[in-house]
């Protein structure tokens, strides 16, 4: 029988990311004929595998493909390099382009929300491969897979109110759903990273493994508090971030380390074995079914997110992308408190107001 194609178009020249079919492993390890995972790669590890519009467009095709690929037993959505996942849209296009462009940015915002929508209506699973840092959209569209499995030196996060804007691309719709109401508040708004093992503890990742070796073997990561104790007041302590002389010792550590992703890539290829040996179509309409929680915030929120967020490019979007693309080193933030300042005297959103308050206008 002749089969049908699905896809609206054929396109195979992806520039900013890699689609790749890979064996798909029986529990004795061996590749079964006829069937692949595809691994979707950011492929832009220069910077941190920020999304440029042009990703955005090949993300979406990608999973519609994979999505449609009849062999396809899961999807492995990753980055390249072991530093980031990825670490949200590209802040040096957003400077240089949509900043102050709110009509412009609202386009690309409808591609964005595509490309959220085309990863919680895949159909097959979809996997996160947490190779380094996921913060900002890089969290949101990591929170919008099925699962996530991370090597434990990655680092998880919104930057939004701090660069000026909201994580309102999938985290407010999706975060409390993990962690319970009172911590996503605790991440969305403050912008404080958790480390893998934390976000593991509170439930946000599958699972998480060493990648760090020292001498040849695996250790954890060393800048991470892996005991559980009660502090001074009382809270358990698990998977915060060293401090003090402690934290000097785990930066030695580390230096004296090199990065092994081997640990990561066998915990995806088992978990994809466990995937093979269910049934495709129940394994479906169960992730189906779950995603319905994601898709119902989603859905609700999208269009007015995607609303704001192009009239923010206006104001402090403006303001915080400029910073951060032309800030010096060390100092990319706008002074938060001089613009609090003026907004309380009223002060009215100005290029001459933004350069009061930017790094990179300072004498």
């Amino acid at each position: 029988m002749e089969l049908k194609d699905h896809n609206l178009v054929e396109y195979n020249d992806y520039k900013e990311i890699l689609y790749e079919e890979r064996p798909c492993l029986d529990r004795s390890g061996n590749p079964v004929e006829g069937l692949h995972n595809v691994w979707i790669v950011l492929n832009n590890e220069k910077q941190f595998n920020s999304y440029t519009t042009n990703m955005v467009k090949e993300v979406i095709l990608a999973f519609r493909r994979a999505s449609n690929d009849r062999a396809c037993v899961a999807v492995v959505f990753t980055g390249a390099g072991d530093k980031a996942f990825c670490t949200g849209g590209n802040t040096k296009e957003y400077a240089e382009y949509y900043a102050g462009n709110p009509q412009e940015y609202m386009q690309y915002m409808r591609l964005f929300n595509d490309m959220v929508t085309s990863i919680l209506t895949c159909d097959r699973p979809v996997v996160c491969r947490v190779n380094g840092m996921r913060i900002g959209g890089g969290q949101e569209i990591g929170m919008a897979c099925d699962f996530s499995i991370a090597q434990d030196l990655a680092r998880f996060g919104q930057a939004g109110p701090i660069h000026g804007s909201a994580a309102i691309g999938g985290s407010t719709d999706f975060l409390h759903l993990y962690v319970g109401v009172e911590r996503a508040m605790w991440s969305l708004t403050l912008c404080e990273t958790w480390s893998a093992q934390k976000a593991f503890h509170l439930g946000l990742l599958t699972d998480v493994v060493p990648a760090l070796k020292v001498d040849g073997k695996f250790v954890p990561n060393p800048m991470v508090i892996t005991d559980r104790f009660t502090d001074e007041y009382g809270r358990i302590v698990y998977g915060d971030y060293k401090t003090g002389e402690e934290r000097n010792k785990a930066k030695e550590i580390l230096k004296n380390g090199e990065v092994d992703l081997s640990l990561l890539d066998q915990r995806i290829d088992k978990f994809c074995t466990q995937i093979l040996y269910t049934m495709p179509n129940c394994i479906t309409k169960t992730l189906v079914e779950a995603r319905k929680k994601k898709l119902a915030h989603w859905n609700a929120n999208k269009e007015a997110s995607r609303d704001w967020l192009g009239l923010n490019m206006m104001t402090e979007a403006k303001a915080g992308f400029k910073a951060f693309n032309e800030g010096p080193k060390g100092d990319r933030e706008v002074d938060f408190i001089r613009l609090r300042q003026m907004l309380a005297q009223g002060t009215p959103w100005t290029d001459e107001m933004i350069r009061d308050i930017s790094p990179q206008y300072k004498k």
